[in-house]
C-alpha cells in the first residue's frame, strides 16, 4: 500500500503550486502555436500546410516522449527529471524564435515539445505519489487551474504578440519561463515512492495485460484526436474566415476559461451524480462543439465552442486522467507516460491528417469528421467508467472532481 508522507501545509502549499507553475508554462507553450500558425507561415513565406505538420511534429514528440520520461524518472527521480526537461525545453523554444524555415521550425518545436512533455505527467504521478485517494480528485483539479490559466495565457497573449510584434517574441518568453521554472523546482520535495527497482518490461507487460489500462488508454488517443485536434485547428480557422491573428487567439482562451470554470462546478455535480455521467456530458459537449463550428467558424460561434471544448475537457477528460492515476498503482509513473503518450500521439495524428483540408481552407469537414469520432470516445467512457472498480473492490470515492 502506497504510504503518503505528512508534510507541513506550508510546504505542501509550495509544492503545489510549483507543480501548477509547471503546468502552466508546459501549456502556455502547447497553445501558443495555434494562434500563429497563419502569422509564421506569412513571415516563413511558407505553406500554411507545412507550418501546421510543424505543429503536429510537436504533439507528435510530446506524445512520443511521454514513456522515455517516465523511465528516466524511475532512475533519477521525478523532481531531477523535470528539471532536465525543462533546461532543454527552455533552449529549444529559444532556438524556435530564431528559425529561418519550416523545417528547422519543426525541428526546433520538436524537442520542445518532446521535453515541455515531461511536465504535467510527472505532475500527475507526483500527486498519485503523495496524495490520498480520498484528496486525489481535488488535487488534479488545481493542478487543471494550472493547464486552464497556460492555456488562456497562450491562447490569447500568443495572437496578440503576434500581431503587435512578432510570433518569435511569444517563443522567446516562454523560454525564459521555462529557465525560471528549472531554478524554482529546486525547492519542489522530492516524493517519498521509489521504482528504481522496478523494470520497465515487466511494467509494460502489467499494462498490455490490463484491459482496464488499454481502455483508458484508448480513450485518451481519441480524446487527443477530437478534443486537442480541434483546437489546435479552430484560431487558424477562425482567423481565415476574415479573423485577425489577436481576435482568433483570444478567442481560443474562452477554452482555458470554461476549463478553469467547469472543472470547479464538477466538483460539486460529481457529489450528486453516478460516475458514468460527468465524462458522457462531458462528451456531449464536445459533439454539440465540434458540430457547431462545422457550420459556422466566425467568432462568436468558435467562443461558444471553445468554452463546450473547455467543458469536456474538465468532465471528459480529466475523468481519465483522474482514472489513469488508479487503474494500475503498482505501475503508475509508466501508465500515466502511456496515457499521455497516446493523448499527444492522437492529437499529432489529427494535425497531421488535418493539414492538407486546412491548407486548402476545408475547416468543416475537418470539424465534421470529429463531431463523428466523439460518439464512440463518449460512449465507452460513460460505461467503462461505470462498469470499473478500483483494485481490490474498494471504492476509495464515488467520483472524481476533475470528472
Amino acid at each position: 500500500m502506497l504510504k503518503v508522507g505528512i508534510r507541513r501545509p506550508s510546504r505542501v502549499t509550495g509544492d503545489r503550486r510549483l507543480l501548477q507553475a509547471t503546468a502552466l508554462v508546459s501549456t502556455l507553450d502547447r497553445f501558443a502555436m495555434p494562434p500563429m500558425l497563419i502569422a509564421i507561415a506569412r513571415d516563413l513565406d511558407a505553406p500554411l500546410a507545412r507550418i501546421v505538420q510543424a505543429a503536429s511534429v510537436y504533439f507528435l514528440a510530446y506524445g512520443l516522449m511521454q514513456p522515455v520520461w517516465g523511465l528516466i524518472s524511475d532512475r533519477v527521480g521525478l523532481v531531477r527529471t523535470m528539471r532536465f526537461a525543462l533546461l532543454i525545453a527552455g533552449l529549444a523554444t529559444a532556438v524556435s524564435a530564431l528559425v529561418a524555415g519550416p523545417l528547422s521550425l519543426a525541428l526546433a518545436r520538436g524537442v520542445a515539445g518532446g521535453t515541455f512533455s515531461a511536465g504535467i505527467p510527472a505532475g500527475l504521478v507526483y500527486l498519485g505519489d503523495t496524495v490520498p485517494p480520498a484528496d486525489r480528485q481535488r488535487e488534479i483539479t488545481n493542478l487543471m487551474s494550472g493547464s486552464a490559466i497556460g492555456t488562456a495565457l497562450g491562447a490569447s497573449g500568443a495572437g496578440i504578440v503576434a500581431q503587435l510584434a512578432s510570433w518569435r517574441v511569444t517563443f522567446l518568453i516562454t523560454s525564459v519561463f521555462a529557465f525560471v521554472l528549472v531554478l524554482g523546482l529546486r525547492w519542489l520535495t522530492p516524493p517519498p515512492r521509489d521504482r528504481q527497482g522496478q523494470r520497465l518490461g515487466a511494467a509494460l507487460g502489467q499494462v498490455a495485460r490490463s484491459r482496464w489500462a488499454l481502455l483508458v488508454l484508448l480513450l485518451a488517443f481519441g480524446d487527443g484526436v477530437v478534443l486537442l485536434g480541434v483546437l489546435t485547428l479552430l484560431p487558424a480557422a477562425v482567423e481565415a474566415a476574415g479573423t485577425g491573428a489577436a481576435l482568433s487567439g483570444s478567442v481560443t482562451a474562452f477554452y482555458g476559461l470554461g476549463m478553469l470554470v467547469f472543472a470547479r462546478v464538477a466538483g460539486s455535480l460529481s457529489r450528486r451524480l453516478g460516475r458514468w455521467q460527468l465524462p458522457s456530458l462531458g462528451a456531449l459537449a464536445a459533439f454539440v462543439g465540434c458540430a457547431l463550428v462545422a457550420v459556422t467558424q466566425t467568432p462568436v460561434a468558435a467562443i461558444v465552442v471553445a468554452l463546450l471544448l473547455g467543458l469536456a475537457w474538465a468532465w471528459l477528460h480529466s475523468t481519465l486522467q483522474t482514472w489513469v492515476t488508479e487503474v494500475l498503482p503498482a505501475v503508475r509513473a509508466t501508465v500515466v507516460s502511456l496515457f499521455a503518450g497516446a493523448l499527444f500521439t492522437g492529437s499529432a495524428v489529427a494535425a497531421l491528417l488535418a493539414s492538407g483540408p486546412a491548407g486548402r481552407g476545408e475547416y468543416g469537414s475537418v470539424f465534421a469528421v470529429a463531431t463523428v469520432l466523439i460518439v464512440p470516445v463518449g460512449v465507452a467512457a460513460g460505461i467503462g467508467r461505470a462498469r470499473w472498480r478500483p483494485p481490490g473492490g474498494q471504492e476509495s470515492y464515488r467520483s472524481t472532481s476533475a470528472e
